[in-house]
């Protein structure tokens, strides 16, 4: 069947249309995306702006038009933290639900993690034995651990990239002391989890899925994503320190002359590089395996797996 799943995260908003059944892999036909950068709408009580709404509104409109041009048979919409910790979240996808006439189900983060760890073990298999999984996003840093699709651990962190940048980094390139006090918030937010995560015991396999880990990736030398996604690519624990040093002393523009980075990505790599370098180092991690697949790939073995319905079935149900 062709499916389409519409990702409404707090950087981009994606469609992706894929042909799958049960048993096989989602095989892409169709992707667009725009950087809208809900978070940046936010205003001081967090609630979305008109201008937000409306930028939302029109590109959910203009995606049912693609998906129904491209023959999808179901459209799986979900929204992720942007959305799930703005003041007025429920009324703006009731307004988008309303114009466009499709539910958009809010992801908790737990579910996130969930649904990214299943994405990942499907990738990489029962021969990887215990997996750790690693994803930044623009709003959250979700963590995920366990021998099975279902993890034992799911965690969901506010440490997001866009998030850090908009809250933390008021210098471009950040001050030493900017980057001093993030650094000491995240390693305390991560550092919390540790024990919770590595009492189920010790990974065999640490893997890495989002474009903060695919942009870090390539700078410390991994393959571009034009060679393929079944080309092995990894991240080493002292490429990701001493670029998480670099990347905080280099303007935006700088960074977006690096291989591989997005100018609309470069500003907000800085934050993500330190969030990647606290996991690594606190996990004791020390090669990232990048994973090609993740939540919205999850999202949609998730739904092959289980009966038609609404995109809340995914929900974990323990919230």
């Amino acid at each position: 069947m062709r499916l389409g799943v519409l990702d409404i995260g707090s950087n981009t908003v994606h469609l992706l249309v894929v042909d799958a059944h049960r048993g096989a892999r989602p095989i892409p036909a169709y992707s667009h995306k725009v950087d809208l950068r809900l978070t940046e709408h936010l205003d001081k009580d967090q609630r979305l702006g008109k201008q937000g709404i409306e930028r939302l509104g029109n590109f959910v409109e203009e995606a049912v038009r693609l998906a129904e041009d491209k023959g999808v048979e179901e459209l799986l919409a979900f929204a992720t933290s942007a959305v799930r910790e703005a003041a007025n979240g429920e009324q703006v996808l009731a307004e988008v639900d309303e114009r466009c006439g499709v539910h958009i189900d809010v992801l908790s983060g737990r579910d996130e993690a969930r649904l990214t760890f299943l994405a990942v073990r499907r990738w990489f298999g029962w021969s990887s034995g215990r997996l750790l999984a690693f994803d930044i996003g623009g709003g959250s840093l979700e963590i995920a651990a366990g021998v099975d699709e279902e993890p034992d651990v799911a965690v969901s962190l506010p440490l997001g990239a866009g998030r850090l940048t908009r809250d933390w980094f008021l210098s471009d390139p950040p001050t030493a002391d900017e980057v001093r006090k993030l650094r000491k918030h995240v390693r305390t937010e991560i550092a919390r989890t540790v024990g919770g995560v590595v009492r189920f015991g010790e990974s065999d396999r640490a893997v890495a899925t989002s474009k903060t880990f695919k942009q870090l990736a390539r700078i410390a030398g991994a393959a571009p994503s034009s060679d393929g996604p079944y080309v092995s690519r990894a991240l080493s624990r002292q490429d990701m320190a001493d670029w998480a040093v670099k990347l905080t002393t280099m303007g935006s523009a700088e960074r977006a002359q690096l291989s591989g980075v997005s100018e609309g990505r470069a500003a907000q790599l800085a934050a993500g590089a330190v969030v990647a370098d606290a996991a690594m180092d606190l996990f004791e991690v020390d090669r990232l395996e990048v994973c090609p697949w993740a939540l919205r790939e999850g999202v949609i073995l998730r739904r092959l797996d289980i009966m038609p319905g609404r995109l809340d079935q995914l929900n974990g149900g323990s919230e």
